[in-house]
């Protein structure tokens, strides 16, 4: 199976208004067909699963997967869903949440750059540098002054790793805000989710509009041919697994890793 993700890539110069893209969208599905989009998704599953095997053992090539949502907008779940059974030694998550002492006392792209991947590996970030840009923008922790500099910081960062070897996808995760409600709902009213509740969400959830803002800014000033962004409709989770996976599948086959060969002093070897 394999679609069209066109409609989620966001081109260099193109205008965003989220308040347009339907969160509930099945661009290329049938809204009816969950089902089939499981099935579907599995299979793409093993696909990530040998690519990410053949990326291993070509040790040449590096992949950058960048996840940014509202809180609950399903980040954890989509890595659990969309690279689940590939090999964790090639496999790293890297989550970025309110900068240590340490990390404070650095440029803020510090404490990213030594998260990025390793030749052969996938590294995906679950939050990322895009944060400050947008909660440091919308909770006025640094002034205008200092986060709009930044977009262009980030985009000269991003094509040095490209330029160096890294190949980058960045998603957006786009959920509803009623999507949201339901979401943090579930967290206070389902015993087992209550410890993923926090609630300093409710804080973010208010300034709701000023996030959307931001999102748009980041995504237009920053994505570009080498490190695009893709706009994911989030809120039918089956749907954004089976979207996202696709990504990482023509992604990969893009790259195009190969086995290397056998090293030639191993011919006619036999184990006794």
């Amino acid at each position: 199976m394999s679609f069209n993700i066109e409609p989620f890539l966001i081109k260099p110069g193109q205008k965003l208004d989220l308040g347009e893209w339907d969160t509930r969208e099945t661009i290329g599905w049938d809204s009816d067909d969950r089902d089939g989009a499981e099935k579907a998704t599995k299979k793409l599953n093993k696909r990530i699963e040998e690519l990410q095997e053949t990326l291993y053992a070509d040790g040449t090539k590096r992949l950058l997967f960048v996840l940014q949502a509202m809180d609950a907008g399903g980040k954890d779940g989509t890595i659990r869903a969309v690279f689940d059974g590939v090999n964790p030694a090639g496999v790293k998550i890297a989550s970025f949440k309110a900068p240590s002492k340490e990390e404070l006392a650095h440029d803020y792209l510090w404490r990213i750059h030594q998260q990025t991947p390793r030749k052969g590996e996938i590294t995906i970030f679950n939050r990322s540098h895009y944060e400050d840009v947008l909660i440091v923008r919308v909770l006025d922790f640094a002034p205008k002054s200092v986060w709009s500099k930044r977009y262009n910081h980030i985009k000269n960062f991003e094509q040095m790793l490209v330029d160096e070897g890294t190949r980058i996808v960045k998603i957006m995760l786009h959920i509803s805000k009623d999507e949201q409600k339901e979401r943090l709902q579930a967290r206070l009213d389902e015993p087992e989710k209550n410890w993923k509740f926090d609630k300093g969400d409710l804080q973010h959830r208010e300034k709701w509009g000023e996030y959307m803002n931001a999102f748009e800014d980041a995504i237009m000033k920053t994505t570009t041919k080498d490190a695009p962004w893709f706009v994911i409709p989030a809120d039918r989770k089956w749907y954004r697994n089976l979207v996202i996976s696709e990504i990482v599948v023509q992604t990969l086959e893009d790259m195009n890793p190969q086995f290397p060969p056998a090293p030639p002093d191993i011919q006619g070897i036999e184990i006794i």
